[in-house]
C-alpha cells in the first residue's frame, strides 16, 4: 500500500508542516508546484530530500490561488486549465532532474481535486495535460470519480486513493472541511482507518455506514494536526497488519 502526503506547501519564509519528517515515513510525496503553495526553493528542497530517501515525487497541481491555498473553486476554461497544469508539471520536473529523479504521477489539490471528481471540463483538462506531457504518468484521484473515468478512457492509469485522516459521507465523498467531522485527528483512529482501507477496502462514514473504499494509496495530510505522529503510527500499524508500504509509481 502506498502512503502519500502533501508536501512543500509553504513559500518564502513560511513553512507548512514538517516535510523532512514525513518524507521518512511516506512512500510518495505530492509536491506543491507553486500555484496553491510552494515556491522554487521549496520545490527544489523537497525534491532533493525525496530523492535521497527513495520517495516517489508527484506533482500536486492546483488552482492559481496562493491566498486561498487552492481551496476556492475557480471556473477555468478547458484550455487555460490544461496549460496551467502543464506549466506546473514542467516546473516540478525541472527541480527533480538535478537530483536524478522525475515526476512520477499527478495529483490535483484542494478545490481542483473536488471539481475534477464531478466536472467533466476540468477533469478533461487534467487528462489532456498529462496525456500531452507524459502518457505514462498515473493520476492519483478519488475512486469512481469523473477524473478517474476520463483518465482510463484516455489510456492513462488512474490510481485510487483514500484519506485516513478525513471524514467520509455515506455516499463515499469527503465531509466538507467547513463541516463537523471533516478531520480525524486522533492518531490511533487514523491508523485503524488506514489498516481497514488497506485490508478490507472499506471506510466507516460519519453516520456509521460502512462504505466501499477500493484504494491503492492512502493520503495523510501534512498540514493536519499531529500529521507526523499519525503517519508514524499508520506506517507501523500497516506493517503489523502485514501490509508493506511501497510507492505505486
Amino acid at each position: 500500500m502506498d502512503l502519500n502526503a502533501d508536501l512543500g506547501e509553504g513559500f518564502g519564509i513560511w513553512r507548512l508542516g514538517d516535510d523532512e519528517a514525513l518524507l521518512d515515513l511516506v512512500t510518495s510525496a505530492n509536491v506543491a508546484c507553486g500555484f496553491h503553495g510552494g515556491d522554487p526553493s521549496t520545490m527544489r528542497r523537497v525534491c532533493a530530500a525525496a530523492a535521497e530517501r527513495g520517495v516517489a515525487v508527484g506533482a500536486q497541481v492546483g488552482y492559481r490561488d496562493l491566498a486561498g491555498f487552492g481551496r476556492r473553486h475557480i471556473a477555468y476554461g478547458f484550455d487555460e486549465l490544461r496549460d496551467e497544469v502543464t506549466y506546473q508539471l514542467g516546473a516540478l520536473d525541472a527541480f527533480c532532474r538535478p537530483h536524478r529523479t522525475r515526476v512520477r504521477y499527478l495529483k490535483p489539490h484542494g478545490a481542483l481535486y473536488h471539481a475534477a471528481a464531478t466536472d467533466e471540463v476540468q477533469a478533461a483538462a487534467l487528462v489532456a495535460a498529462v496525456s500531452g506531457y507524459d502518457h505514462e504518468l498515473p493520476i492519483l484521484c478519488a475512486p469512481g470519480s469523473t477524473l478517474a473515468q476520463l483518465a482510463v478512457g484516455a489510456g492513462l492509469r488512474a490510481v485510487a486513493e483514500g484519506f485516513a485522516d478525513r471524514g467520509y459521507l455515506p455516499n463515499g465523498t469527503l465531509v466538507p472541511r467547513t463541516a463537523l467531522g471533516a478531520l480525524v485527528t486522533d492518531p490511533e483512529e487514523v491508523a485503524l482507518r488506514a489498516v481497514r482501507m488497506a485490508t478490507e477496502q472499506t471506510v466507516v462514514a460519519v453516520d456509521g455506514t460502512v462504505v466501499p473504499c477500493p484504494v491503492a494509496s492512502i493520503c495523510l495530510h501534512g498540514d493536519s494536526p499531529g500529521a507526523v505522529a499519525s503517519a508514524a503510527l499508520v506506517r507501523a500499524a500497516l506493517i503489523e497488519a502485514g501490509v508493506t508500504p511501497a510507492p505505486f509509481a
